[in-house]
């Protein structure tokens, strides 16, 4: 009777014993089901849910996937995802919410979760054609070129008509320059390089351009636009010496036996007229400014062409330059420079008024006579303006070009320009690059007034506003320069030192 009681006891014991563990275990399994593991905001398989998920009937189950696809075509993207949460969070699940979430992701540009949820959609149905092309479409984003033609190969054979397929192929073959339905085998010649092509092609377009303008008469045969007046200029003219030299040529004092007159003759350099193409050029502008008559300019007579030279015949004026007489007096007083310039100033607004450029105005070409009249010679450079895009030329002398003019493109304002450069040098001595103190960095230049001071400090101001590098900030006509600098009183004392530069 003892030996019974004491098994009982311990039958009891051992019974409750193991309905204590077994209770633990199913309450710590109900606490994991009610957090499960979510991943990018989309559930995992290795979430820890329970093993017995709510059955629901095929009824409910096609309901929630088209509430789903109605919201995914409203681009509804978030609400999708966080549908899908709720429901796989209460052990409601489907294998289609893989590719649900996939197509919600991809609307949202989350190509990571994309890869990852259409890898899970391919895992539970490897035949839909979707979840590759989804994948692949991912997979190009990342610029993951190799894996992303691997999903799209696999999705067109699936299903050949898919369009999305076939574009994201379209675009895989642009950005990697395969062309669709080649491949691209290592021995394959290599394309050349369009850039190399079209750097070819110049070379040798610019070598046939040099042949052809360096030997252009071996090529055609000479047609001129007017007929050549050829004549041996020295059964005319007779060279008595030569006068001056600049770079387009030599220039002589000469006697016309026919009119009985002395001219100044200009030889321009063979090299600067060799070409045909150039010599009509040159022709045609020096004919043009042949035309000019004014009191202040020295005028072109005739320009005569011999078998190998080109000569300018210009009207003989008996004086000196202003390059000379500043030789001479180092600089000049500002009444004086203001009679010079006064008929400097005349000559060239006339010249502008027919819409031509003077191009290479300097002292040198600056003729002062008596009572400091003062001439405008040298038009043999000068160009016809174009109003709608000025003047092309290169010639004219460094020192005293402007900015623009040494890019090869002339306006009214460059010779403005000039003339500023010449008064500042007949009032100073030199040009402003040469002064000491001359900023080269920001082209500033040190004021007349400082260097000479018999200069009244207004002429710095019209100077400075004159030489401008901005032609259009510069002062516009020859008219304003003049009428600004006419109104400038000369100081009391008005007689420049001796310059000691």
């Amino acid at each position: 009777m003892c030996y019974n009681n004491i098994m009982r006891k311990f039958l009891l014991s051992s019974f409750l014993f193991c309905m204590c563990i077994t209770g633990a275990a199913g309450a710590e399994k109900n606490a994991s089901a009610a957090q499960p593991l979510l991943i990018g905001g989309s559930f995992s398989t290795q979430a820890n849910v329970s093993a017995k998920a709510h059955p629901f009937d095929d009824r409910a189950r096609d309901s929630e996937i088209a509430t789903l696809q109605e919201k995914l075509r409203n681009n509804q993207y978030k609400e999708v995802i966080n549908r899908i949460n709720t429901l796989t969070a209460n052990d409601f699940v489907d294998d289609r919410f893989y590719l649900l979430l996939a197509i919600a992701f991809d609307g949202l540009n989350r190509y990571d979760d994309v890869i990852y949820t259409a890898g899970q959609a391919i895992a539970v149905a490897p035949q839909d054609a979707r979840a590759y092309t989804l994948r692949a479409g991912a997979y190009l984003k990342h610029k993951n070129y190799e894996r992303a033609r691997i999903d799209v190969d696999t999705a067109l054979k699936l299903n050949p008509s898919s369009r999305l397929a076939q574009q994201i192929k379209k675009e895989l073959d642009a950005q990697t320059l395969k062309q669709p339905g080649k491949k691209v085998t290592s021995n394959s010649p290599k394309e050349i390089p369009t850039w190399l092509v079209i750097y070819a092609a110049v070379i040798i377009l610019a070598l046939l351009l040099f042949v052809y303008f360096r030997y252009e008469d071996l090529f055609r045969a000479k047609k001129p636009s007017y007929a050549r007046k050829e004549s041996e200029i020295k059964d005319q003219y007779d060279f008595i010496r030569q006068i001056g030299e600049g770079g387009m040529g030599k220039v002589y004092e000469a006697y016309d036996k026919s009119l009985k007159r002395k001219v100044a003759i200009k030889r321009v350099r063979p090299e600067l007229v060799r070409s045909a193409y150039v010599r009509e050029q040159f022709l045609s502008e020096a004919r043009m400014v042949a035309l000019l008559r004014h009191p202040c300019i020295v005028e072109i007579y005739t320009v005569i062409e011999s078998e190998n030279s080109l000569y300018l015949v210009f009207e003989y004026v008996d004086g000196q330059t202003l390059e000379t007489r500043l030789d001479i007096d180092g600089r000049l007083p500002f009444s004086q420079v203001k009679e010079i310039f006064k008929h400097v100033c005349e000559g060239l607004a006339y010249a502008h008024a027919q819409d031509i450029i003077h191009c290479d105005l300097k002292p040198g070409n600056i003729m002062i006579l008596e009572d400091n009249q003062a001439k405008v010679m040298d038009f043999g450079v000068a160009k016809k303006l174009d109003n709608q895009t000025g003047a092309r030329t290169v010639a004219g002398t460094p020192a005293y070009m402007a900015p623009e003019q040494q890019r090869g493109f002339m306006r009214k304002q460059s010779d403005v320009y000039s003339l500023a450069l010449c008064v500042y040098e007949a009032l100073v001595g030199q040009v402003p690059w040469t002064v000491k103190g001359f900023n080269i960095a920001h082209k500033k230049i040190v004021p007349a007034s400082k260097l000479a001071p018999h200069v009244p400090p207004a002429v710095d101001e019209v100077l400075a506003d004159a030489l401008k590098e901005d032609p259009k900030k510069r002062i516009q006509s020859i008219e304003e320069f003049w009428e600004r600098l006419n109104a400038i009183e000369p100081l009391q004392d008005d007689h420049p030192e001796t310059t000691h530069y």
